[in-house]
């Protein structure tokens, strides 16, 4: 079954205590599996973007790939949400071109990041993307416990600037002691998008402590790779692959119902 948005916006699947579940995809097939499944919002993922073509994450190298991608999903029946990194750019009015380059495909959300960087940065790329494109739901992403310290005040003050320059929701990827989300949900205006971590509070406990969005990030594209290398490992020592493996017919199935679902959508 395709995702159903049922006239639903991207903005409104973010409800604290019952939070968006965001997978992560990083092709076609990816995207258009999870979608079967149900899922009414997917998003791409930087670094298997990165990875995909063997160049860095997080260094402003794959905007041409992050397009390319978003034109071949955005007009999927299903919210598409776009990791951008920094926007690719340290120019605010760049930054809000790409922007509307991904609104005019399709694109629903937007995910720009800090890197730990300035955060009047980050706000004034803020402010334009939501200049130019008011619709778009962009997500402010800091990364104080991703790559810092998790200096609580830094985080509270790069938060309170983003959702000053228009943040639609912001997202504190490494964060997770379930007493500082509770009270970072407390303090926030805006929806608060948390990275699901194995090692780290359940869905349902993330759900419980207001959590509006929960993404997985890198985490399938790297088991997809894992299961790849487990599977080889299998087969080369004569085992059978164990795991969920769609046959030729599912994966090429695929395509078909999301073209179908596609037509569908346009003719509607």
């Amino acid at each position: 079954m395709t995702a159903d948005l049922s006239g639903t916006s991207f903005a409104a699947l973010h409800r604290p205590g019952e939070p968006l579940l965001l997978p992560n995809a990083w092709d076609h097939a990816s995207a258009a599996a999870l979608a079967a499944r149900g899922f009414p919002a997917i998003a791409t993922s930087s670094l298997a973007v990165a990875a995909a073509v063997g160049l860095p994450d997080g260094a402003a190298a794959t905007r041409e790939h992050t397009v390319r991608l978003a034109l071949t999903l955005g007009s999927e029946p299903y919210h598409l949400s776009v990791d951008a990194e920094g926007g690719f750019s340290d120019d605010p009015a760049e930054v809000a071109r790409l922007a509307t380059e991904l609104w005019a495909v399709g694109v629903a959300g937007l995910n720009l990041e800090d890197g730990l960087g300035a955060s009047d940065l980050l706000a004034a790329k803020l402010h334009a993307v939501k200049a130019a494109v008011p619709g778009m739901f962009v997500n402010a992403r800091t990364d104080t416990y991703w790559s810092g310290d998790g200096d609580e005040r830094d985080t509270l003050r790069r938060l309170d600037a983003y959702q000053q320059a228009g943040a639609d929701g912001v997202f504190v990827p490494g964060l997770t002691d379930p007493a500082r989300i509770a009270g970072l949900v407390r303090h926030l205006g805006v929806p608060l998008n948390i990275l699901y971590s194995p090692a780290g509070p359940t869905v349902p406990r993330l759900a419980e402590l207001g959590v509006a969005r929960i993404s997985l990030g890198s985490l399938l594209y790297r088991r997809a790779l894992g299961a790849a290398l487990d599977a080889m490992d299998d087969i080369a020592a004569g085992r059978t692959p164990g795991g969920t493996t769609p046959s030729y017919d599912e994966v090429c199935a695929l395509e078909r119902s999301i073209s179908v679902s596609r037509s569908a959508n346009s003719t509607g």
